[in-house]
């Protein structure tokens, strides 16, 4: 279990895996203790994680006419294989049910990462927010109907069918994360959305990949009192397909640096990427994560990055 001072255990609040994803492309795959996934029951039951949101990614691989029932089928695989086997998880979608949350129990929250499986359909983005979905990310890397990715040469923003999306997701009090975005779509997103967030992205000034975002875009996030989730993809950490827990609290206090400290938690991307930072390789290893981040923050700080960042701002 993670790391006690005065006998007060720090919580973790994840905001982004895809354990769906995997089990999607795996039928094989058993949530209960599966070696393939970094974030199984075992490991959630062996960490401190309070809250992990479960991201729906649909494939480019999927023909586009299918990828509303593939996300219906992962939104079935969420409640199935994952919530119904396991009484100690909750489903998430208010603040309250995390409240709620008794001490042996972890709540688990339902995303939408990229518009590409709702097409150009309202209808459809609308059954997800009614099936539990409370995040939405509008692109992966490439273009969709609501806009352009982070990897779209033409770097557009949102399209009129996007800005319908956002106003959607105001009137549903979810919220609306720009990880992935092309850099106009995150700046059309400051424009229109109550509740932007980045689940997961690091910072581009110490690693310029395109997924990164620039000190400009930062300091807005912080300007909307949202918060970004530092990731442990290793690309986005150092460049390269290695990384250590130290890269990961470079990220962390630069963004601290510009005034954030409010503003950062935790995106693992536990799930969603080959490369793993040393001894963070699953959500068992958090306790690693976190005697690090005690070396050098107090446990009030800690406390705030891990858990409370995330969950203050979750607008139900």
């Amino acid at each position: 279990m993670g790391k006690k001072r005065e006998e007060e255990v720090l919580k973790i609040f994840d905001a982004h895996c895809d354990v769906l994803y995997k089990m999607f492309m795996d039928r094989r795959i058993d949530f209960q203790n599966s070696g393939s996934l970094q974030v199984n029951l075992e490991a959630l039951q062996a960490s401190d994680l309070k809250v992990q949101c479960f991201a729906i990614y649909v494939p480019e691989s999927v023909h586009p006419e299918m990828k509303f029932n593939a996300a219906l089928y992962m939104v079935n695989l969420f409640y199935e294989k994952v919530l119904k086997p396991n009484p100690q998880l909750k489903l998430i979608r208010s603040t309250r049910d995390i409240d709620m949350l008794k001490d042996d129990e972890t709540g688990a929250m339902l995303t939408l990462e990229g518009c590409d499986a709702v097409g150009c359909d309202l209808l459809k983005l609308k059954t997800l927010l009614r099936l539990g979905v409370s995040s939405v990310g509008l692109t992966w890397n490439y273009a969709n109907c609501a806009a352009d990715g982070a990897l779209e040469e033409r770097g557009a923003g949102l399209s009129s069918f996007g800005k319908g999306v956002v106003h959607e997701l105001n009137a549903n009090k979810a919220w609306c994360d720009v990880s992935h975005l092309s850099e106009r779509g995150f700046w059309d997103v400051m424009e229109w959305a109550d509740y932007p967030i980045a689940t997961h992205s690091n910072c581009y000034t110490l690693c310029p990949h395109p997924r990164n975002l620039t000190n400009e875009q930062i300091e807005a996030l912080i300007d909307r009192d949202s918060v970004m989730g530092i990731t442990f993809v290793t690309e986005f950490l150092s460049g390269n397909q290695s990384a250590a827990i130290t890269d990961v609290l470079r990220h962390l206090e630069y963004v601290c640096s510009l005034g954030g400290e409010n503003n950062v938690g935790f995106g693992s991307d536990f799930d969603g990427t080959d490369g793993k930072v040393t001894d963070l390789e699953d959500a068992r290893k958090y306790d690693n994560l976190i005697n690090e981040l005690l070396k050098y923050y107090s446990d009030i700080q800690a406390e705030k990055f891990l858990f409370r960042n995330f969950y203050s701002r979750f607008p139900r």
